[in-house]
């Protein structure tokens, strides 16, 4: 593998949780993609007139070791497996003693930037994939996730069918300026921020009542495990809604499905499943929630599709 970003934990990169915002991790996961694909002889992949660009469209993200305000961290990356036309790269973020902080697998297109439609890589880049082929470690692995599963065609995923689960909103907005690429499209990582500012409408109070249950400890929550589904890009000015429900609870962790929904169209920006915990603030340990506010959990956001 080779090094694709070097730097730190800012205290501003930190939630109320005090640790490194999930966006953030993906906004340095970007950063390293974008590093690497100078090594794929694609340097102007992301510049702003290039013809052509690589875009995540299914990515794994395996969250280890917390990252806090601070502490320096290192990433280093390699190709997993490449296509005509896509490719899975391998990307992971260490702390300085060379624990595992998160590790990510991203299934990425090569497309064009103006129909965004997926053609071949060019015989350079082609000719650079076998320098950079590697392996992932095994203490990576998805653990909650299946990735062999490929997920509900885009076309069966719909604002209707959403609603029709019983999915509560928990999020709308419009995308700002400010949150777009150099080629006009909304960067990945403010669809899993937007999602994360979010939860809270959903789960803060929840959240609340199980620490309360737990002998009073101060309430947080973490995530362990993500999966996005990229199905389309916003631009400035279009709209989001999310959409939230329940996707099952083992041990001291439950899932929730997430979508992200063009409430214009009516078709899927973006669809996620999510591994959390609540989080004790003050021993970091997770708290186990009794049986029968997980049930009361099946209420609050009813389960509905897969991804």
């Amino acid at each position: 593998m080779i090094t694709l970003w070097m730097g730190s934990c800012n205290q501003w990169d930190c939630d109320e949780m005090g640790h490194m915002n999930v966006r953030v991790y993906l906004e340095k996961q970007m950063e390293g993609l974008a590093a690497f694909s100078v090594n794929l002889n694609m340097a102007h992949a992301f510049r702003k007139d290039s013809p052509s660009t690589i875009v995540p469209v299914d990515q794994h993200i395996r969250f280890i070791r917390e990252v806090l305000p601070g502490r320096p961290l290192s990433m280093k990356g390699c190709l997993l497996e490449t296509g005509e036309t896509d490719a899975l790269v391998y990307q992971e973020l260490r702390h300085s003693d060379g624990g595992l902080a998160a590790a990510m697998r991203t299934r990425v297109a090569h497309i064009d930037t103006t129909a965004r439609e997926p053609f071949a890589w060019s015989s350079r880049t082609r000719e650079a994939f076998a320098e950079h082929m590697g392996t992932a470690p095994e203490e990576s692995a998805p653990r909650s996730v299946d990735l062999s599963q490929p997920g509900l065609p885009v076309e069966k995923i719909t604002l209707d069918k959403v609603k029709s689960c019983g999915a509560p909103m928990i999020g709308r907005g419009a995308v700002p300026h400010q949150h777009l690429d150099v080629h006009g499209w909304m960067y990945p990582y403010w669809m899993i921020g937007r999602t994360s500012d979010s939860v809270p409408n959903l789960l803060f109070d929840w959240r609340k009542r199980v620490a309360e249950s737990a002998g009073d400890r101060r309430m947080g929550a973490a995530v362990l495990e993500y999966r996005i589904r990229y199905h389309a890009m916003p631009m400035a000015g279009d709209l989001y809604e999310i959409y939230s429900s329940f996707g099952g609870a083992s041990g001291k962790t439950h899932a929730l499905i997430h979508w992200m929904m063009d409430p214009t169209t009516g078709k899927p920006w973006a669809t996620m499943q999510v591994t959390a915990i609540t989080l004790d603030l003050d021993a970091r340990k997770a708290i186990p929630a009794p049986l029968e506010m997980v049930e009361e959990l099946t209420e609050i956001a009813p389960p509905g599709l897969a991804v």
